[in-house]
This record gives C-alpha cells, structure tokens and sequence, in this order.
C-alpha cells in the first residue's frame, strides 16, 4: 500500500472516529460520504478513489436527492461532452 493511500485511509478512519460523532447526519447518500470515500481508494487506490470521493461529496448538497449510491465496481470517467447541434442561421 502506498504512502497517499495508507494516509488518505488513516485520515478518513480518524474523522469518522473523533469528528464525525461531534456533527449531526447530513450525507443524503448511503453508504455516507466518508464511507464512500474509503471504499473508493480501497477499491481503486489514492488518485482515482479521491477522484470519485470528490465527485461524490460534491453531489452531497440540499438540491440533490441522495439516496443508495455504492461505490461502482469499475472505474469509468468520460471526457467527451455532448454535442449541440449546429445553428443553420450563424454556423455556429
């Protein structure tokens, strides 16, 4: 296990041990936001587990549902964004 790794892990297990307690529930998600986290480098190591804890947290706001949202079994990320059609007045 890598250093980033082993720290990113420790970090998380000492939040949800003597910080977490101290705060009332807010994660809309389960598993919650520091458990997603830890399971998301756990499965696929510091960079992309931090990646999609990131993501994960950032959903975690009063304008999303929450709800059952494990961490996936594969890593995907998609760089491409939709393309919008051309106006036929501008070109553009």
């Amino acid at each position: 296990m890598g250093i980033a790794k082993k720290t990113a892990l420790k970090s998380i297990e000492f939040y949800k041990k003597y910080i977490s307690p101290l705060k009332p529930p807010s994660c809309r998600f389960t598993p919650t936001c520091s458990t997603y986290m830890y399971q998301s480098i756990e499965r696929f190591g510091f960079f992309k587990g931090l990646l999609l804890g990131s993501w994960r947290i950032l959903r975690c706001n009063p304008f999303n549902p929450g709800g059952e949202d494990p961490v996936p079994k594969e890593f995907h990320i998609s760089l491409s964004f939709p393309r919008r059609k051309k106006n036929e007045k501008t070109g553009y």
